[in-house]
């Protein structure tokens, strides 16, 4: 059976090999899920992490039958000769003054300096290719700063259990210890050990990996709404861009005809209290009514009516028009514009400033064409 490979062992090698990591297993049952191959059951994932062999490899099973199938003279000397290394290779090296934490590992910790997670997990897998045990929970515990668990006290005892079981089977005690030990690995450093490569999550949750996550906390629930809210925002201000480009652009302008009032309510001279709103001066004379456009003939300002000098006054360059707005000063080349003026049907001065009428400099006056006064 151990020549089929591909159809049993599939990507793994055969054994003899060494220990082998969560990362390899979970990958090996994703390929087995791939193509179709019996999954490998719980005791070989934990005969494959102890470094042993199946159960179904050749030279798995076979060593720990012989033993009791042997005479009763080789088993009765058998307990003397497997006891002696079994329970110093066990607990000796890795046990020091701290209990289950070894020298090495109480030495960082002594050292002061409190690991991360990832620090850990680092060392795990540094453990996992040079063949060395990995971390265990109490070792994890203490580099990680956090209070050892209640659960950690029975670890000595089940330790104590196995090494003082009855010697009538040499091969169990053994094999008890290291699934001990493979048990108690698989529980809280499960978390930081064998973490999948990239791409490998579903490999990862067919070997039965619990994939590391950020933490559910209150804080990290805030931060992601307000990454959310974020990327909302953005997405909002660009939409309504998008849509604001389609948009005509109009730039809304006062009506260029409206009303000013009826004719007898104004006096002689300059009125100048539709200046702001319309940008026009009323001027009435004995005979007749016109009104001023309010623009400098020159660069287009608007001038200044000044009362005590009866005359127009530009602010910006000084030119200067007379009462009814025909220059006389300054470097206005012609007379100030007037609008079209005209009775409505309610009896009311109609102004429309769309229609001007112009002296051009040189050129006939247009100030006495129809619409550009009317008669008092």
């Amino acid at each position: 059976m151990a020549d089929e490979s591909k159809g049993i062992l599939g990507h793994l090698p055969p054994w003899p090999r060494n220990a082998l990591n969560n990362s390899v297993i979970a990958m090996e049952q994703a390929y087995r899920q791939r193509k179709g191959l019996p999954m490998l059951t719980d005791a070989d994932v934990e005969a494959l992490k102890a470094g042993q062999p199946m159960s179904w490899e050749a030279g798995g099973a076979a060593p720990a039958p012989a033993a009791p199938a042997s005479t009763s003279a080789a088993v009765a000397t058998a307990p003397v000769a497997t006891a002696t290394p079994a329970a110093p290779a066990q607990t000796a090296p890795a046990v020091s003054g701290n209990g289950n934490i070894s020298e090495e590992v109480a030495k960082w910790v002594a050292q002061g300096k409190k690991w991360s997670k990832s620090s850990i997990a680092a060392e795990q897998a540094r453990r996992g290719r040079k063949g060395l045990s990995p971390l265990n929970d109490a070792e994890i515990t203490a580099l990680l700063g956090e209070p050892p668990e209640p659960t950690s006290a029975t670890v000595p005892a089940a330790a104590t259990t196995a090494t003082a079981a009855p010697v009538s089977k040499p091969a169990a005690p053994a094999v008890a210890a290291s699934a001990a030990a493979s048990v108690a690995r698989a529980g809280q450093s499960t978390r930081y050990v064998g973490t999948p490569a990239v791409g490998t999550s579903k490999a990862a949750a067919a070997g039965g990996v619990a994939a590391v996550g950020p933490e559910d906390s209150e804080i990290n629930r805030t931060r992601r709404a307000m990454v959310w809210a974020s990327v909302a925002a953005f997405l909002t201000a660009w939409f309504l861009a998008f849509f604001r480009f389609f948009l005509p652009r109009t730039l809304f302008e006062p009506a260029t005809t409206f009303k000013i009032g009826y004719p007898e309510e104004f006096g002689l001279g300059v009125d100048t209290k539709f200046q702001q709103k319309y940008r026009i001066w009323v001027d009435r004379t004995p005979d007749r009514l016109f009104v001023i456009y309010a623009r400098c003939t020159h660069l287009g300002c608007t001038p200044d009516w000044k009362p005590s000098e009866n005359k127009f006054k530009c602010p910006c360059h000084g030119s200067g028009y007379d009462s009814e707005g025909i220059n006389f000063e300054g470097p206005a080349p012609r007379p100030m514009d007037r609008a079209h003026v005209e009775i409505a049907p309610d009896g009311q001065i109609l102004v429309d400033v769309a229609k001007l009428y112009q002296w051009p400099k040189g050129q006939p006056s247009q100030f006495s064409d129809d619409g550009a006064f009317l008669r008092t």
